[in-house]
């Protein structure tokens, strides 16, 4: 493949990243609700060590197979703290096609939501140097209940037992990807089917859309074993937009990495991680509070552990 056609197929998928934001931006902006800063934060362990919890376009992204559990507890000393749970596991079914399955459990005070997904990929090579495109689609079955054994009130309201009501529903996930060895560029829609039904079944909080970019330096000598800047901007549901910019510094011949990100929420995430062998990460991250409830509540901690079996990214 010529210069020439490697930078046709980069301003097509450029283009595509576009319009898919332009598209989500102006529902985000139609669905806003005002400034509040008190958002459902993504897990901190997507911007770097689980990239496919924020797109499917990574699943099966290289030869090796992963699995990776994260915990998170915001807002610690309240009740009816919000606390997450994740597990995924994603790998390479052949030459070009990848396959993932996620979990993801969210309680908080009455309301507890899961989220199951299936996922399929797909990598196309461009070229002879790594250059590759990446599509992926899941499907999701969600489910959202309030409980009322936490209810502190009138049991017997309607108006709860009409949420639970509510039938469960599916939806779509659709991710595509850009790389070439160093360079990541990312778009997802993690709500295909409210894009195009107009039905929003889900709550506030929630992802419109997902966008990335970042490129990571190698240097072949040192304790710097590589750095990687990384900037992303998320449509919220209910909220203003977000922009994420931060950096993953690899260090020791990628025995430790060192990691923050600023989120323009007025919140900051920072995090520390150690690789055992090449195959089992472990890593402890802090996210400030957003700039809006800072004084009243403590941080979000967090802890992810990736399995690796095969090639690492």
């Amino acid at each position: 493949m010529n210069f020439r056609s490697k930078i046709s197929h980069m301003r097509l998928f450029m283009l595509c990243c576009v319009v898919l934001a332009t598209l989500f931006t102006r529902k985000a902006r139609a669905q806003s609700l005002g400034n509040s800063l008190d958002l459902l934060e993504p897990s901190g362990t997507q911007f770097f060590q689980n990239q496919y919890l924020a797109n499917p376009a990574m699943a099966g992204i290289d030869s090796g197979m992963h699995v990776n559990a994260a915990y998170r507890r915001q807002y610690n000393g309240i009740n009816g703290a919000p606390e997450t749970a994740s597990f995924s596991a994603d790998g390479a079914l052949g030459r070009r096609v990848g396959a993932g399955f996620k979990v993801f459990n969210d309680e908080a005070g009455l309301i507890t939501r899961t989220h199951v997904a299936a996922t399929y990929a797909y990598h196309l090579p461009l070229g002879e140097n790594g250059q590759q495109l990446h599509f992926g689609l899941s499907l999701a079955f969600n489910i959202q209940r309030l409980d009322y054994t936490k209810v502190n009130g009138d049991d017997a309201d309607p108006s709860l037992s009409a949420f639970n009501r509510r039938d469960n529903y599916f939806e779509a996930e659709y991710g595509m990807a850009y790389t070439n060895g160093n360079l990541f560029v990312q778009a997802a829609l993690p709500n295909v089917r409210s894009l195009f039904t107009g039905k929003d079944y889900g709550v506030n909080g929630g992802g419109l859309f997902f966008t990335a970019v970042s490129y990571r330096f190698t240097p072949e000598q040192g304790a710097i074993s590589g750095f990687e800047p990384k900037v992303c901007y998320r449509g919220i549901n209910g909220y203003d937009n977000i922009l994420d910019a931060g950096f993953n510094l690899y260090l020791l011949n990628n025995v430790a990495n060192v990691m923050g990100m600023y989120h323009t929420s007025k919140s900051f995430t920072a995090g520390i991680g150690v690789n055992i062998k090449r195959s089992v990460i472990l890593q402890a991250l802090y996210t400030t509070q957003t700039g809006g409830i800072k004084t009243y509540v403590d941080g979000t901690y967090e802890i992810g552990a990736t399995v690796n079996f095969g090639r690492n990214r």
